[in-house]
């Protein structure tokens, strides 16, 4: 996903910003972070309850209101007994026909990523994020400030995570100038500048909140991790 010199200057960023503060900066570059397969059941179950109803709406129910306002007799209640029974295994197979051409459709993987909800990707993004945090809070403890960029490129999406106690004293400013610089690069097809200038966005909010109390510890390796 990244060239060579995009992975070097990532590392020497990072080298870099961590020089100048206590904290850890680490970064994750994921192609995806889901398949989306729950996308075509989806949508294929929204066809199947809305498509019928609303051909009922566009005509069928003028047949059922002409056989209501007829009169009353065994052959019209036989035939009002057919109707029903035609109308409803129509409406059956309808419901399945439908359902099995969207979730076809929709499993085409570009038109699944195009059909996915914003909201179902911030999700998905922010849950695969919060797991590559857990882990590499494993090689650190609470004092011991550290930040994470995670980025999906198939989405285009980006997380900043870090401690609740960074958070009150960085603020959201420098996170979303971060989440803003990465999405940027993400969209112009240069992901390794846009990891760049975040990674100076971030170590300079760390060092303006968390200098240095030492030698670097350095616990995270100054590499991405790309998956």
């Amino acid at each position: 996903m990244l060239k060579e010199a995009d992975r070097d200057r990532i590392s020497a960023a990072i080298t870099e910003a961590e020089s100048k503060t206590s904290g850890e900066i680490f970064c994750v570059l994921a192609h995806d972070v889901s398949h989306y397969r729950e996308v075509p059941l989806m949508w294929g179950a929204v066809a199947a309850l809305v498509g019928p109803p609303l051909l009922v709406l566009m005509g069928l129910h003028r047949l059922a209101l002409a056989s209501i306002f007829s009169s009353w007799s065994d052959d019209s209640a036989r035939a009002m007994e057919g109707l029903i029974l035609r109308v409803l295994s129509t409406y059956g197979l309808l419901q399945a026909g439908l359902f099995l051409v969207v979730v076809l459709v929709v499993s085409m993987p570009r038109m699944r990523r195009a059909m996915t909800p914003g909201a179902l990707r911030r999700h998905h993004v922010r849950q695969a994020a919060r797991h590559h945090f857990a882990a590499a809070g494993l090689h650190l403890s609470r004092s011991e400030p550290h930040v994470l960029i995670f980025a999906s490129l198939a989405d285009r999406r980006v997380e900043v995570v870090a401690h609740h106690n960074i958070h009150q004293a960085v603020g959201e400013g420098p996170w979303a100038a971060t989440v803003a610089a990465v999405v940027d690069g993400i969209k112009a097809g240069k992901p390794g500048d846009g990891f760049v200038k975040g990674i100076g966005i971030c170590g300079a909010a760390l060092a303006a909140h968390f200098p240095p109390d030492g030698p670097a510890k350095n616990r995270l390796p100054n590499t991405i991790l790309e998956t």
